[in-house]
């Protein structure tokens, strides 16, 4: 599976967020606690929601279940004048993105294991960046169905 390199320009999101670790992860109440408040964002740019993980530098380095990371429920805005009452916003900056095209359940983690262990090592051009991770879910999104699909953008920078 070969990603599409694309150049990002600078996104502006509203959304919230949550400190958490795979093994403690809650992205279940995240999500729940963002729906409903993105019906109250304005100037939204499409109807797909972003799910945007920060790790830190060492993140990946040192990996270890219990490694915290920052992750958004978000949607991409033209500006962010008006930003409701209990979230936030957030500048995802430009830069090179590999963008996989995944078509399967949320629960299966195989494709990030595919990106990070498969496609990111025998690449011989690029490396990963220290930017956000994310996922676009558009309309074709369905939360743990087979036949679910999304964008997963990796940052990358050439080596």
């Amino acid at each position: 599976m070969q990603p599409r390199i694309v150049l990002l320009e600078e996104k502006k999101l509203v959304g919230t967020h949550f400190t958490m670790s795979l093994a403690n992860n809650s992205t279940f109440e995240l999500w729940r606690g963002f729906r409903p408040k993105a019906q109250e964002i304005e100037n939204r740019v499409s109807s797909d929601f972003i799910s945007m993980q920060i790790y830190g530098p060492s993140y990946f380095l040192n990996f270890n279940p219990t490694n915290q990371f920052v992750k958004w429920a978000a949607v991409e805005v033209l500006n962010c004048h008006t930003v409701p009452d209990g979230l936030e916003s957030f500048t995802l900056p430009s830069g090179e993105y590999a963008v996989f095209f995944y078509r399967g359940s949320s629960t299966d983690k195989s494709i990030f294991q595919y990106i990070f262990t498969e496609w990111l090592p025998n690449n011989s051009e690029y490396q990963l960046d220290d930017r956000p991770l994310f996922e676009v879910l558009g309309r074709n999104y369905k939360n743990n169905d087979p036949n679910s699909e999304e964008e997963i953008w990796i940052p990358v920078q050439k080596k």
